[in-house]
């Protein structure tokens, strides 16, 4: 089986998971810090704050903002679930910003007409606390235009960079251009410590906000233990901690092997009916997924070309989720097909191929091979 997504787990993570579970001490020591150092280092910034999963980086970073019941926070509508779900777990309302149909990532002419409705309106207007960009499949959203944006209403944004450690646009790392951005080390991902995630910023108040919260709101800078707010467990482990050290030490060599698979997809790709994922110039993605748009005549057969490539063993996915009509936010706020027609098109059509550091050359061949066959009877 040709798989989606493999980590790369070697002698050396084993190793150092091992030594720390040898140890007895699993929770909140100096592998922890030591991962924290390594990853603000890697993206340009002050404080990373270690967390269980990407999906608590992105909850407690609007937690830290003061995201609140009644509030809304901007965000793009093609992604993992998580990224809307953690305006719900706030009490806060997602308003949905369509996305750009080339690069999967919100819009910024988007972004600038909703604020544009939102803030012209003084009671929704108070109510706007935040704008959560994506940057989808590892490639970074239009970061520039969407501060600019931002700027103008003195919004704070926050990255959610799940997929993307290691992707920079114009020379400047993913996670480090918002108030935050927050990070993922599940399996798909580009480096993995299981679960686990990272939130990353450069304003020592949120920092310290977030650390309270994720350790039952324990303060951090106290002498003795006390607890100031309510928080959560949120913790991530020592040996997870481990297993990101060394994962980190491969980032630069997982990083440029995925480019280059994704590389020689581009062309094998070249003039077939298939479209191929587009970076815009300035842009360096990490190829969390290496997503492709298939024709329209075949989008209503996808699910089907999906379960043949498995009994030829190769794995594919549908690439990521529209979110506004998933079940929930589509009974909840009566979205509906034709709302946000780039997204409708794009998860109609996205079909994400099997992308891993240890994916060889002719495993892409057959891979490739395999899909345009099966289109061609479809045709």
């Amino acid at each position: 089986m040709i798989r989606l997504a493999v980590p790369t787990i070697e002698k050396d993570d084993l190793e150092a998971v091992c030594a720390v579970l040898e140890t007895g001490f699993l929770v909140q020591g100096s592998q922890v810090v030591a991962f924290e150092e390594m990853v603000a280092n890697v993206v340009g910034i002050r404080h990373a704050i270690a967390v269980s999963n990407g999906t608590a980086a992105l909850h407690l970073a609007l937690l830290a903002l003061d995201v609140r019941p009644g509030d809304l926070v901007v965000v793009t509508t093609y992604s993992w679930i998580a990224t809307a779900n953690v305006v719900e777990l706030c009490g806060a309302q997602p308003v949905f910003v369509d996305i750009q149909p080339d690069t999967f990532n919100m819009d910024p002419h988007k972004l600038d007409e909703t604020l544009r409705r939102l803030m012209s309106v003084s009671s929704t207007a108070k109510r706007v606390k935040a704008v959560l960009p994506v940057h989808t499949f590892g490639q970074m959203a239009d970061m520039p235009n969407i501060l600019e944006i931002t700027s103008y209403y003195d919004l704070p944004v926050v990255e959610d960079a799940a997929c993307a450690l290691g992707a920079s646009w114009q020379g400047r790392q993913a996670g480090s251009w918002g108030v935050m951005g927050c990070f993922s080390f599940h399996p798909r991902k580009a480096i993995t410590t299981g679960e686990g995630g990272m939130v990353v910023t450069n304003d020592s108040s949120l920092a310290r906000k977030l650390r309270i919260l994720r350790n039952h709101g324990l303060d951090p800078d106290a002498c003795a233990p006390e607890f100031v707010v309510p928080g959560f467990n949120y913790r991530i482990t020592e040996f997870q901690a481990a297993l990101g050290l060394t994962q980190m030490s491969k980032l630069k060599r997982i990083v440029i092997a995925r480019r280059k698979l994704a590389k020689h997809y581009d062309e094998l790709l070249k003039g077939s009916l298939l479209k191929s994922p587009y970076t815009p110039e300035g842009s360096d993605p990490v190829y969390q997924s290496y997503v492709v748009l298939l024709p329209e005549y075949i989008a209503p057969h996808r699910a089907e070309l999906i379960a043949e490539l498995k009994r030829q063993g190769i794995e594919a996915g549908i690439g990521t989720w529209h979110m506004p009509l998933t079940s929930y936010y589509r009974s909840r706020y009566g979205y509906r097909l034709g709302d946000f027609p780039a997204t409708d098109d794009v998860f109609a059509r996205s079909l994400a191929l099997p992308m891993f550091e240890t994916l060889s050359p002719s495993e892409q061949e057959k891979v490739v091979r395999a899909v345009m066959n099966l289109i061609s009877e479809m045709d």
